[in-house]
């Protein structure tokens, strides 16, 4: 590789580094191309970007994000980076998913909004519910209480007519008899 093509290299993962919401650092040695494949099929079905880099160019593209030292340790062997650039919930659901079917995935950390996460974090935000689900359990509660208020104030004129109606037919059943 020479100099110009080390140059934008370096320009280019900095810029996905400064773009991404999380970075995942993944270690695949052992998969096969078939593996590598379904999984970058899987991350990409949900926009999400994974680059295998030399770890020296991720080193200089580090350089200048103030999480650096977080996972510059982990840039050690075969790593492949994952760019999450939207919530970082779902990626973290897919690799957590794949290291359990492919024992040579092995997930070594990340970073979230600026902090450091480890592998067994990872796992832990995995756990958590997407964005989308959070905001919709958000969304019923701010509703919930608007739903109830109207339900109690159409008790009122229900239980007048089921009286009224009550009335009704006992006139009528007196009538009839």
């Amino acid at each position: 590789m020479d100099r110009a093509t080390k140059q934008a290299e370096i320009a280019n993962l900095t810029d996905k580094f400064q773009k991404a919401k999380a970075v995942f650092i993944a270690d695949y040695k052992g998969m096969n191309v078939e593996q590598v494949t379904t999984l970058r099929k899987e991350l990409r079905t949900q926009k999400i970007e994974m680059k295998v880099v030399k770890n020296t160019l991720a080193l200089r593209a580090l350089q200048s994000m103030p999480y650096q030292s977080a996972i510059a340790d982990d840039l050690v062997g075969t790593n492949a980076v994952i760019f999450a650039y939207a919530d970082p919930v779902g990626p973290a659901k897919t690799l957590v998913k794949f290291a359990g079917e492919f024992e040579h995935l092995n997930l070594k950390s990340g970073v979230l909004d600026g902090k450091k996460l480890s592998g067994d974090a990872i796992k832990a935000l995995s756990q958590l519910p997407s964005k989308e689900v959070l905001l919709a359990k958000m969304l019923g509660s701010l509703n919930a209480p608007a739903s109830n208020l109207v339900g109690v104030l159409a008790a009122v004129p229900r239980s007048v007519v089921n009286v009224l109606n009550a009335y009704k037919q006992k006139l009528e059943g007196q009538s009839a008899s």
